[in-house]
């Protein structure tokens, strides 16, 4: 959490993200606790002196990624972290979250989906009544598992429906296999009645957005969809559509997807025009947060308070939640932005 909240402009406005992995929101001193808890002695490599993650580009993250993530054995895990994060959040004005959960680390550690779930669900729930944040699940598959673990995933994840599992997509590295490849676990959450994102034109550049939305035409979003600046034409095309944008610009800057912050896409996209949402992807290894995000739009991408506003009321219209729940929300930011 932002140690001075409260202290800028942007941190009025209330907040909502659709894009935080939870195995990433994982901040130190709770992967120390679930260690301990569990007996697990940290691999070094993982955490320095001062209790940040250590990683040195995009491979050796998800490498660390992955051995923080294998601290989580139990549904209580889940229970925790889920709820840490959630607090978080809301304590830097958060309303809404989509979380992105994997059911491939799921099955890693040898945990059931469902126990998972319910331990998600609980923390949700718990969330809302303590924090009043709202939350929603988008489960996702990992590109770089390959295409039988995607359609195994795929199944697992139609086999286990929840109200509060309303999406699904595909995470990962970009460059492992083609977005086509995965129609089939696309489809099959289709058939599930779920709604579905993509994480594209993050380290690829505007030829793999425009291969996803024609191989997959059931995204609705794109996750991260950055690049997309260096082609106007489909900037022009992106805005015309109404397809929001998942931006997470402390991600992007910590992993090199632009060289500086003012070199990021962000005021660009949101000239041309474009449904630009805000998130922060996995906020404890890029040291940022929700906050820390809307202050980035208008400290370095120049957007002002309303801008920040309408990128709220964004996210929550792009958010996969039902109607009601969407008003509601809509009702609490119209509130605080007419105070």
């Amino acid at each position: 959490m932002l140690k001075d909240f409260g202290k800028h402009p942007a941190d009025r406005v209330p907040k909502a993200e659709l894009h935080a992995h939870l195995e990433g929101t994982i901040h130190p001193p709770v992967l120390r606790m679930l260690a301990d808890r569990n007996g697990i002695a940290l691999p070094d490599g993982v955490l320095d002196a001062d209790d940040n993650y250590l990683w040195t580009d995009f491979n050796d993250f998800l490498k660390i990624y992955d051995m923080a993530a294998s601290v989580i054995r139990t549904p209580r895990d889940y229970y925790d972290l889920t709820l840490d994060y959630l607090g978080r959040v809301a304590a830097e004005g958060g309303l809404y979250v989509e979380i992105l959960t994997s059911p491939d680390h799921v099955f890693d550690l040898g945990m059931g989906l469902q126990d998972q779930l319910d331990a998600v669900v609980e923390a949700i729930d718990h969330a809302r009544a303590q924090f009043g944040v709202e939350t929603r699940i988008s489960q996702t598959i990992v590109r770089h598992y390959g295409l039988e673990r995607s359609l195994a995933a795929a199944e697992a994840i139609a086999a286990h429906p929840h109200p509060y599992v309303t999406g699904f997509q595909m995470a990962g590295a970009e460059d492992a296999h083609r977005p086509g490849d995965f129609r089939p676990a696309y489809d099959i959450a289709v058939q599930a009645g779920l709604r579905c994102t993509a994480h594209t034109g993050e380290w690829l550049g505007p030829a793999s957005i425009r291969e996803t939305l024609e191989a997959l035409p059931m995204v609705e979003r794109l996750g991260h969809g950055v690049r997309a600046i260096y082609d106007p034409a489909l900037v022009a095309e992106l805005a015309e559509r109404r397809i929001p944008f998942e931006v997470c610009p402390g991600s992007n800057v910590a992993l090199s997807v632009f060289e500086s912050p003012e070199q990021h896409a962000l005021r660009g996209l949101w000239e041309a025009g474009c449904v630009i949402t805000l998130a922060s992807d996995d906020p404890p290894y890029f040291h940022t947060s929700l906050g820390a995000e809307y202050r980035f739009a208008m400290d370095v991408a120049g957007l002002s308070v309303a801008d920040l506003f309408d990128i709220t009321r964004n996210a929550l219209n792009a958010g996969f939640m039902d109607a009601g729940t969407r008003d509601g929300l809509l009702k609490r930011v119209e509130a605080e932005a007419n105070a």
